[in-house]
């Protein structure tokens, strides 16, 4: 919406390599930058190089490894220990984040708990695994921008994750929902750094100036790899007042979790009147036929 030059910027695109080493991902690999999506594909590149030509070391994306077959390791004549199988990491904790303008006003609110649920190739295991991973508050830092219809949040737990939130709002409904979702991770068992993304997708619902809840566990998938579970949600990406949440729109999930009580309710309530009636017409016909003395 602007005629001048806007310049947006990312610590975050997955393109991971070590010194001396080429990195190379012919895959067209989406990453979200301040509400525009730049997809880089047929990749070849090498920083820090000692000389004029790229090394033969090369680190390949895991969107290109997913197209190749490893060849079958040899046999070995000694049983090796089986790998340990992760243990569920329970219910994550709440955590509150925030994106300011740049003259200091707060633009986008967040209170949720979450949980990535990531395919990769196991290096101990020698397979590939679906790990779930809580994302924990106190090591993670927001940062994000704001525009007119668009807004953008991303949280960084140290050098290992990196999670990507984009919303867009419709000027003509008055609504806003998740667009947009994008992963970096770099977890110890990993063989090579995990980076997928979604610019498609429809979650998270709301009107403009009013906040979206969702307490119950809800599923938010971005591909066949890579899943968001979220718990005790509260999002509002546009119309924050004063630096606070505004009057929440609860989704479908709460409400019908509201409507069990609701109905179990008015049906012991129906079972107590019917047990009441027929106790007064029993105790009605009882006197029947009798005079009072």
């Amino acid at each position: 919406n602007s005629t001048a030059v806007v310049t947006v910027e990312t610590t975050s695109v997955g393109m991971v390599a070590r010194v001396n080493t080429t990195y190379r991902c012919f895959s067209a690999s989406p990453v979200i930058v301040g509400g525009a999506i730049v997809t880089f594909s047929n990749v070849t590149m090498e920083a820090y190089m000692t000389g004029d030509d790229l090394s033969p070391n090369e680190s390949v994306c895991t969107a290109d490894q997913s197209f190749t077959t490893a060849p079958p390791p040899p046999p070995s004549t000694t049983t090796a220990a089986p790998a340990p199988v992760p243990t569920p990491p329970g219910t994550p904790n709440q955590g509150s984040y925030s994106v300011s303008n740049s003259n200091g006003t707060v633009c986008l609110l967040a209170r949720m708990a979450l949980q990535l649920n990531i395919s990769h190739f196991s290096a101990s295991q020698n397979k590939t695994i679906q790990e779930v991973v809580n994302l924990l508050p106190n090591q993670t830092t927001s940062s994000g921008s704001c525009d007119p219809t668009s807004a953008t949040l991303v949280l960084t737990q140290g050098s290992a994750t990196n999670l990507s939130f984009l919303f867009t709002l419709n000027t003509t409904s008055n609504r806003y929902h998740l667009t947009g979702l994008s992963v970096v991770a770099a977890w110890s068992d990993m063989t090579a750094p995990f980076n997928t993304s979604n610019s498609s997708l429809d979650y998270l619902r709301g009107s403009l100036g009013r906040s979206y809840m969702c307490s119950s566990e809800q599923t938010l998938a971005v591909d066949q790899s890579f899943s968001l579970n979220t718990f005790q949600l509260q999002v509002q990406p546009f119309g924050i007042s004063r630096g606070q949440f505004a009057q929440a729109e609860e989704c479908l999930l709460d409400q019908d979790n509201m409507l069990i009580p609701i109905v179990v309710g008015a049906a012991l309530a129906g079972l107590v009147l019917i047990v009441l009636i027929a106790y007064l017409i029993g105790r009605k016909r009882s006197h029947a036929g009798y005079q009072t003395i």
